[in-house]
């Protein structure tokens, strides 16, 4: 499929991160490492406003959506965004929308990779590992509830208490990765999803991550979907084929911002 081309959009634009996330990693100046690489300049580079926060790594979801609205307030006064959510980020986002009074500051929403209905790769990880890992997030004084607001039975609770609100536009970007692209650490998650969920993209479904009125569906891991390189793709040199386009997503919203056209 042809990618399309970015366009500019009237409202700034917000990346949302998703659980152990960050904005970006700079040391002296110099940027070592983005969440999301290369996205933020493509988006810039035709004249966008592309703003990203950076939340807390693993609170809740509720903790983090106050972040969020924080930092729109700060940096965006007035007028309307729209927001892309990576994993976790999606669910910040709609939390903030339905409860922190956002939804008249928010024109759309686009989930990418985002567990709507949980991970059942949070599931067997807190079976398994909360009864070790839990002390040890108490002694670093950290928090872990994250981990478990996005386990299944969590999420079904969450999706009984925030509603889609009317008047904001919902869409959603799923992940499929074919196992001969998936790299090592994605094989054990992805099984477990595999055998609970069907196909995923390492650690979100296919089913958990459709949201909203439309939901595309690309190849890749769940950081692929953010512009990770897939280094096994890198190696057969059919990456770029399989880059996440964003200029699809931008184009749906720039289609909302101006209907009659």
């Amino acid at each position: 499929m042809a990618r399309m081309a970015i366009p500019q959009l009237q409202a700034p634009i917000v990346l949302v991160h998703g659980l152990c996330g960050y904005d970006r990693i700079s040391l002296g100046g110099w940027t070592l490492k983005d969440y999301f690489p290369g996205i933020r300049e493509q988006l810039e580079a035709v004249g966008n406003r592309v703003l990203v926060p950076r939340l807390s790594g693993t609170r809740s979801v509720a903790e983090r959506a106050a972040e969020l609205k924080r930092f729109i307030d700060k940096h965006v006064s007035k007028g309307r965004v729209h927001l892309i959510g990576h994993s976790m980020g999606g669910l910040d986002s709609r939390y903030m929308i339905t409860h922190l009074g956002m939804a008249e500051r928010v024109v759309s929403l686009t989930t990418v990779g985002t567990p709507h209905r949980g991970t059942t790769f949070a599931d067997w990880g807190v079976r398994n590992f909360r009864r070790l890992a839990a002390p040890l997030f108490q002694l670093l004084g950290l928090s872990y509830q994250a981990f478990l607001d996005l386990t299944t039975a969590a999420c079904r609770q969450f999706n009984a208490a925030v509603p889609n609100v009317p008047g904001v536009r919902y869409f959603a970007v799923a992940g499929v990765c074919p196992v001969e692209w998936m790299s090592a650490p994605w094989r054990l998650p992805a099984a477990i999803v595999h055998r609970e969920e069907g196909p995923n993209d390492g650690v979100v479904s296919l089913a958990s991550a459709q949201w909203g009125e439309h939901t595309d569906i690309w190849q890749g891991d769940h950081l692929n979907l953010v512009n990770w390189p897939n280094r096994i793709a890198c190696k057969q040199g059919v990456w770029d084929a399989l880059a996440p386009d964003y200029g699809r997503i931008l184009q749906r919203l720039a289609d909302i911002e101006s209907p009659s056209q």
